[in-house]
């Protein structure tokens, strides 16, 4: 149990992520009304992205924890296929009809029915950008914390899926279930069911090219993960969790 214990610690930071998120969106509506729709936004910021960046750093911290279950690393086939899908996965996490200015409320954050882009593949694309994401640093990785740590994070993005449905059905009525008629959970289904049509031109957006530069940034950042493992282990952070 011991060779285990940080993955069971994992699956609690995951946990606690998913109610303060999942949670948060289900207040949305209600707390809105009360407080308004910027002060909501930065009440939810205010508590996801600490819960976030915990569960980041401490994800680096064990990522080698537990048992090695393979060792892809060296080689340059799989370095390729992780990098392809890594970005793959980011073109999914962060689509163009992704409000950035929303987050910070400069702009009034608002709930929308988007049928654009990304979400004529899927209108989950986040959910399927982070199994994307999850598969490529397990295959990198190789060790059973990665492994369920990637399980916690699908098993939330899947309950995500049920959950945002309902909440826009609820909240849009027919139109969502409008939308829902032209667009698929799976990737690709409605396109392949002629249901949805590809747009090709719906994808050259500015925002576009921001995920690129942050895709770019990402890959530049890795050489510092050792400094951030350091950072976190000296930190009151690394003391609580010991």
């Amino acid at each position: 149990m011991e060779t285990h214990k940080t993955s069971v610690e994992i699956l609690l930071l995951i946990l606690i992520f998913a109610v303060i998120h999942s949670g948060g969106a289900a207040l949305r509506i209600k707390a809105e009304s009360i407080i308004g729709p910027r002060l909501w936004r930065l009440c939810f910021v205010f508590f996801s992205l600490p819960s976030a960046i915990v569960l980041i750093s401490y994800f680096l911290v064990h990522r080698y924890d537990g048992i090695r279950l393979w060792n892809f690393q060296g080689n340059s086939f799989v370095f390729v296929i992780v990098w392809f899908l890594t970005a793959i996965s980011f073109l999914f996490l962060y689509p163009a009809t992704y409000n950035l200015l929303e987050i910070p409320s400069v702009l009034k954050p608002k709930v929308r029915i988007y049928g654009t882009g990304i979400m004529r593949i899927t209108r989950h694309p986040q959910a399927f950008g982070q199994i994307i994401w999850c598969f490529a640093h397990t295959l990198w990785i190789g060790t059973t914390f990665t492994l369920i740590t990637s399980f916690g994070l699908i098993l939330h993005h899947l309950f995500a899926i049920w959950h945002g449905d309902r909440r826009l059905a609820k909240r849009f009525g027919e139109e969502f279930e409008k939308f829902k008629k032209n667009t698929s959970i799976i990737p690709f289904m409605a396109i392949i069911e002629g249901r949805q049509e590809l747009k090709i031109k719906e994808f050259f957006r500015p925002s576009q090219l921001g995920i690129l530069i942050a895709i770019g940034l990402l890959w530049w950042s890795h050489q510092y993960i050792n400094i951030a493992v350091q950072t976190f282990n000296s930190s009151f952070l690394s003391e609580f969790f010991n």
